[in-house]
């Protein structure tokens, strides 16, 4: 049995399901929140390595949308199961705007042990902290 998670996205204002299956819509694609200010993370360069046997591999850099998202950071035919580390270049980021931060870089790992899903991150972030998770 497939459960389904709906969710509502506060900057689209829509109701959204998760992909599953349909090989256009498959991969990994993430969202950068500013919280201090409410607003999306706009052009902030964010990487996605993946760990090989002679250890992380680049696979893609490319930086957030007007929306803060990086729709399609992993196509769903580059996407296969195994450890992934995500990159987000938080201090040029922070250094762009003339605000200091503790963090100048986050570093996500995460596994992907279905590539059949999509799989979507989600990075909460304020000068001096951050939170992210899994998203739809």
């Amino acid at each position: 049995m497939t459960t389904r998670c709906y969710g509502f996205d506060p900057v689209d204002r829509a109701i959204y399901a998760p992909s599953v299956g349909d090989a256009a819509d498959l991969g990994l694609s993430t969202r950068v929140f500013d919280t201090t200010t409410g607003m999306p993370a706009t052009d902030m360069l964010v990487e996605c390595h993946r760990l090989e046997p002679s250890g992380w591999t680049l696979l893609a850099a490319s930086r957030t949308d007007a929306k803060g998202r990086v729709e399609s950071l992993l196509s769903g035919a580059t996407l296969t199961t195994g450890d992934y580390r995500m990159h987000y270049m938080t201090g040029a980021w922070y250094a762009r705007r003339r605000v200091d931060c503790f963090f100048p870089s986050v570093t996500l790992d995460i596994r992907i042990s279905d590539a059949a899903h999509h799989h979507h991150v989600s990075l909460l972030l304020s000068p001096f902290a951050y939170s992210a998770h899994r998203d739809s």
